[in-house]
Parts: structure tokens; sequence; C-alpha cells
């Protein structure tokens, strides 16, 4: 009996103090618990306040990069060094020129509308007796209508040629722009006016464009000759307007096939009439035909692996009696051009060109030229040349070339 009491007594005390034990401890965890929700509330608050931060930093971002990426600026330049001797009278030429720096400013309006210029210093330095001058080579406005056509209108490149719409010094090879579509297309060749490209289907398009024309002399040994027809959109005679019309092929991948006509009425813009001031004092009227202008251009490069290849042929025919008898009523040139690609950093190449720009006289009037030589690109986009130039028929001069070239 006295047994039975005694565990009865200890089980309720050990009872009551497991219930104490249990009600402290209940207690402690439940101000634990709500100590911890207190934290997890303050946690939140927290996060939340940051993420509004965060969102409102990436927004801002967002923003700038939007406003930073409408407008654009790029450009190229290139120094050359020319070392040519004149093999008739042993003359050299010995010449270090920055030969162009160029800017490129763009802004994108909206996905489809966007505007496009360049700036160019040529031969580092203009004004009044310098070498130099300060040109807009462009300056339009693009549109895309929708995935097939496109629209552009203001001071553009006319479509013609290889070089004279890609002209950046780490796109070509050799020091100087080749000589044929310098003094046949002429590049760099640019005119004010409007013009639209058709892409009827992938790699094939097609440019039809109406601007401002050449102004040739009609007297002097510059006479009708095509480069120094080029107004350059100065105050540009606009009495008669060129027509341009190109198709271009790019389907297989490599290939690049082009053909481009260009037609005016007048190549001295209706010049019909010039008064000459004679040694003695008199004038004398001079009267001119009016001399409709064609010109023909096709090209082709072809790229595979290492491999290049580079061809052009160009011509231009001018009517009208006095064109015909300053020899310029028929004018041409072509090149072919072979590389190679040894690496990312070195390519080679060789060049053959001929052109002549008074093929309409007797006279045997036509130059050759070929160079050979070597690029070296540090960067893609910075590249170091050298070329050998021998040049024949007419003229009787070698040397070589150093240059260096960017664009960015």
């Amino acid at each position: 009996m006295k047994k039975s009491a005694v565990f009865l007594s200890s089980a309720l005390g050990l009872t009551l103090a497991t219930s104490s034990f249990a009600d402290n401890t209940t207690e402690e965890l439940r101000a634990t618990i709500k100590s911890q929700q207190e934290a997890l509330k303050q946690l939140e608050l927290r996060l939340d306040e940051t993420e509004k931060r965060l969102e409102q930093t990436a927004d801002a971002v967002d923003s700038s990069a939007s406003k930073g990426s409408a407008t654009t600026i790029g450009g190229y330049g290139e120094l050359h060094y020319n070392h040519i001797t004149n093999d008739k009278d042993g003359t050299a030429k010995k010449e270090f020129d920055f030969h162009r720096f160029v800017l490129f400013f763009g802004h994108e309006f909206t996905e489809n509308t966007r505007f496009f210029s360049e700036v160019e210093l040529e031969h580092a330095l203009s004004g009044d007796g310098k070498p130099g001058e300060v040109e807009l080579e462009q300056a339009y406005v693009e549109h895309d209508v929708n995935n097939m056509f496109s629209t552009k209108a203001g001071v553009f490149l006319i479509p013609v040629g290889i070089l004279n719409e890609t002209h950046e010094p780490p796109t070509f090879y050799g020091v100087e722009r080749n000589p044929v579509e310098k003094n046949i297309i002429p590049a760099t060749w640019w005119e004010g006016g409007a013009a639209i490209t058709v892409k009827p289907m992938g790699g094939l398009a097609f440019d039809a464009a109406i601007t401002s024309g050449l102004k040739t002399p009609t007297t002097g040994s510059n006479a009708y000759k095509i480069r120094k027809g080029r107004q350059k959109v100065a105050n540009a005679d606009g009495n008669d307007l060129a027509y341009t019309l190109r198709v271009k092929y790019t389907a297989v991948p490599g290939l690049e096939l082009a053909a481009t006509a260009q037609y005016q009425t007048d190549v001295t813009q209706n010049l019909q009439t010039l008064d000459i001031e004679n040694e003695d004092g008199t004038t004398e009227t001079l009267t001119f035909e009016k001399a409709p202008a064609t010109l023909l251009s096709t090209h082709a490069i072809y790229n595979y692996e290492g491999f290049g290849l580079r061809a052009l042929y160009a011509q231009w025919n001018i009517e009208g009696a006095e064109a015909e008898a300053a020899g310029r009523n028929e004018q041409y040139g072509f090149y072919l051009e072979p590389s190679y690609r040894i690496n990312d950093a070195f390519g080679v190449f060789a060049r053959y060109s001929k052109y002549d720009n008074t093929a309409g006289d007797k006279e045997d009037s036509k130059i050759t030229q070929i160079n050979t030589g070597v690029n070296y690109w540090l960067h893609e986009n910075v590249v170091f040349k050298a070329d050998y130039e021998i040049q024949g028929d007419t003229k009787d001069a070698q040397g070589f070339n150093l240059g260096v070239g960017y664009q960015f």
C-alpha cells in the first residue's frame, strides 16, 4: 500500500513537472515563431524594395541603351606612302598623304526609318591653296516600306561597281583604289536624288535611282573626261538628270554578280554655247551639240574558303561631234584581281588593270597597271598594306605603296 502511494505521488509530481516544462517550452516556441514571422515580414519588405529599385534601374538602363543605340557614329581613314618613279624622265613621286578621314553619323527614327551620313576630309588639310577638301558624300533618309521595297532620298552613292558603295580600307586589297573604278566609273561618286530598292526574292535585288548628273568640261585637256564631271551636289547644275538601274544577284554563297546601266541625255548639262576670250581681247562664241551619255558596268565577286576573285568591266559611250573630236566618245576599263587569304591576319593579291579615257581617238592611249602585294589585318577592322606597282603602255613607271587603314 505504501509502495503504491509513493509511486502515485512520484507519477503525479513528474506529470506536473512535465506539464509545467511543456507550458514553458510552448510559450518560448510561440515567442520564437512570432519573432521569426516578424523577421520574415521585414525581410519581405526589404526584398520588395530591392526588387523595385532593381526594376527601376533596369528600366533606366533599357531606356538609356535604347536612346544610345538610336544614334550611331562610325568612320574610316587611311594613310598612304607612295614611291613611284617615272622611267621616262627619271622623276619620282615620294609622298606621304593622309588620304581620307571619314566620319559616319546615323540615326534610327523607327525600325523602318533611318538616316545616314558621311563627312570626309581629303588630304588632311583644306582651304585656299590647300590640297584637300571637306565633302559631304552621303546624307539621306531611308525607309523600308515592307520586306520587299525600300526607298531613300538625299545624297547617296550611285549603285555601280564594287568600290563605290563599299570602300573602307579593310575591305579591299592594295593601298590605292584600283584605277579603273577611279577613272572610268568614277568612284567615289555620289549624287542627290531618290532611289528605290526591290527585293522580289532572296538573293535578287533591283536598284533604280533618279539623281543629279555629271557635268563634264567641253574644252581643254579634261573635255568630256568622266571624273572631271562630278558635281558633288554642290550647287549642282540640275538641267539634265541621270537615270540609273542596277540588278544584283547574291543567292549563291560567296558569289556576287551585278550589272548597272545609267543614261543622261546631256553629260554637259545642256551647255550649248560658251564664250571664249581670245588673246587679242575679242570674244568668240562656241556652239556645242548635246552629249547623251550611257554607262554600262558589270562585275563579279567570288570567295571560296581563302580564295577570292574580283573582276569588273565598265564603259562610257558619249554622243556628239565634240566628244568624238576629243576622243572621249568611248571610254572603258577592266580589271582582274585574284587573291588568297592565308589566315585571319595575312592575305596576298595580284591585280591587272587596263583603262582608256580617250579610246575614241586613233592614237594608242590605253594605260595598263599591275599591282601585287600583301594585306596584314592587325584586327578585322585595322589593316596594314604594301604593294608593288608597274604602269605600262602610254605610261612607264614603277614603285611601291605602303598604307595603314581602319574602320569602326
